[in-house]
């Protein structure tokens, strides 16, 4: 089911054409996930709810894409806080090939336990993401596999921004869609997916703040990673290749404390009957804050991989 179009070379920054190539590339395989029309505060929104791809979050995008576009391997090695494991360990079941997936060792069950039933080799190590990734990209090295990046390679960026290509075609009408940030793929790939007037929200955790600290500083940085949301928005620096598609197209960053993730996490909740993990709830938590401009903006509800109970009352 792979197409002939040529795969941009991992270490270039992706295009708009290579988001294209990616959407045709895993039509056969990933979900057309549903956008929801509500109102919330006596305000219209749109709930992109990617929460429900085949995997539970949109990471399975680009891990198709990267898998299929990439270099042929039967056995491919990743870091992740368990999303992106996820979404390799599932595309390469889904491909017929073996996975194995180094996950830091504070990753939630809920996530681990979806790990295990996809039957990639597992690796705990470490307290976070950066720890696995060096143990990963070590035994990569020393084995001869093929490493592939959670969020700073060319073909995951595409494969995300097929999400944001989806939006544009089941909501013409949107002008703004808002994204959770970690590592920066998903912003930089809706940035490249979406329709180019539709202003692209990228909101991160005040505890996780890669892109805000690689902006101020002119290059991606070290930052801390402390966060109600840092399972899923843990990395602790801003991908090189998301900071190149984003310094030539830019979006608009904003800031959300944990608080306020909370307090949307709970109100998706009470509102739409949506169970979502944290990094879910951060960019209704930016709408809440009143930091979305536009007058139909789409949120990106973008994984759900969480045990949670929610709070009644």
């Amino acid at each position: 089911m792979t197409p002939s179009t040529p795969a941009a070379p991992a270490s270039h920054a992706p295009t708009s054409a290579d988001v294209a190539a990616a959407a045709d590339r895993i039509a056969g395989y990933a979900r057309h996930t549903p956008i929801l029309r509500a109102h919330l505060n006596g305000r219209p929104l749109l709930l992109k709810l990617e929460h429900l791809q085949l995997t539970g979050a949109f990471k399975l995008r680009g891990a198709l894409n990267a898998l299929m576009a990439g270099p042929p391997t039967d056995h491919i090695i990743t870091a992740s806080g368990g999303n992106h494991g996820l979404g390799v360990a599932t595309a390469a079941r889904l491909l017929g090939r073996q996975a194995t997936v180094y996950l830091p060792e504070t990753t939630p069950e809920a996530k681990t336990r979806r790990l295990a039933r996809t039957g990639a080799e597992l690796i705990s190590v470490g307290q976070h993401y950066a720890h696995a990734a060096d143990t990963a990209q070590q035994r990569a090295r020393t084995d001869g596999l093929h490493y592939l990046h959670a969020y700073d390679d060319a073909q995951v960026i595409a494969g995300q921004g097929t999400l944001g290509r989806e939006i544009a075609a089941q909501a013409p009408d949107c002008d703004s869609i808002v994204v959770a940030v970690g590592g920066g793929g998903l912003a930089a790939g809706v940035r490249l997916g979406a329709d180019p007037a539709t202003t692209v929200v990228a909101a991160e955790p005040r505890g996780c703040p890669t892109l805000h600290a690689a902006l101020a500083a002119g290059a991606p940085v070290e930052t801390s990673v402390d966060s109600v949301a840092s399972s899923a928005l843990g990395a602790s620096r801003l991908g090189t290749l998301p900071y190149t598609v984003i310094s030539h197209h830019p979006i608009h960053p904003t800031l959300v404390d944990d608080d306020q993730i909370v307090a949307a996490r709970q109100r998706l909740w009470e509102e739409f009957r949506l169970a979502v993990e944290p990094a879910a709830a951060v960019p209704l938590a930016a709408w809440l804050a009143g930091a979305v401009p536009g007058a139909l903006p789409c949120l990106v509800i973008c994984g759900a991989n969480a045990d949670w109970t929610p709070h009644e009352g």
